[in-house]
């Protein structure tokens, strides 16, 4: 994507400002239907975390925390980093966790430290008029920040190209998942699932890397 990243984040940044000023601090105010999609959706992607006392996880595109509020049901201790690009979704989720002392939010389109995991949950979904090509690339380059930024693993959803027809948007990025289930074994680890059985027009891939 090159020297057009800067104005693509900016777009993105503006698109969820408005759904969250439209819808507030719901699935609709980060583009999600609505909430049992989601749960569903965090459930697939949490499969990732090992059983552990302790994790610690960077989630890429936070929105305003809902993954958090999933996270502290399951772990009995989560140390949390929400990242957006969306300064009104960082200022929501500052608000909705103030005073928990084990999560915090920051303003920026890659995270400030490592973690156990990384999760991306919708952020490769909406290419506001970006080409294939250049949505792959950005893709990539996602994929490449949660590698080099998890210990463990890491995962994250698309939908799919195997959508039917008459529901596919052309604003919409479908991916291939035997495509990125390939680059991430070729590229990121030996371990790697494709999970594409529950029920959504999406898939989940999670990364386990080597002990």
């Amino acid at each position: 994507m090159g020297n057009n990243k800067a104005e693509f984040l900016k777009d993105v940044a503006e698109y969820y400002t408005e759904k969250l000023s439209q819808h507030g601090m719901v699935p609709r105010g980060v583009d999600w239907n609505g909430a049992e999609s989601q749960m569903l959706r965090f459930q697939q992607l949490c499969k990732i975390i090992k059983p552990s006392e302790e994790i610690s996880l960077n989630d890429l595109g936070c929105g305003y925390g809902a993954l958090y509020a999933f996270l502290a049901t399951e772990y009995a201790r989560v140390s949390y980093a929400g990242i957006d690009v969306s300064e009104s979704m960082i200022q929501a989720a500052q608000q909705r966790y103030h005073g928990v002392p084990q999560v915090r939010f920051i303003h920026s389109s890659k995270p400030d430290q490592m973690a156990d995991y990384g999760i991306a949950s919708g952020i490769f979904n909406v290419r506001l008029g970006r080409s294939n090509a250049e949505w792959q690339d950005y893709l990539t380059d996602a994929l490449d920040m949660l590698d080099q930024t998890s210990r463990v693993g890491f995962s994250f959803n698309c939908l799919t190209l195997y959508s039917d027809a008459d529901r596919m948007r052309d604003y919409l990025y479908y991916a291939d998942p035997c495509i990125l289930f390939d680059l991430c074994k070729r590229r990121y680890a030996r371990n790697v699932a494709l999970l594409h059985d529950y029920g959504l027009y999406e898939f989940t891939i999670l990364v386990r890397k080597q002990a």
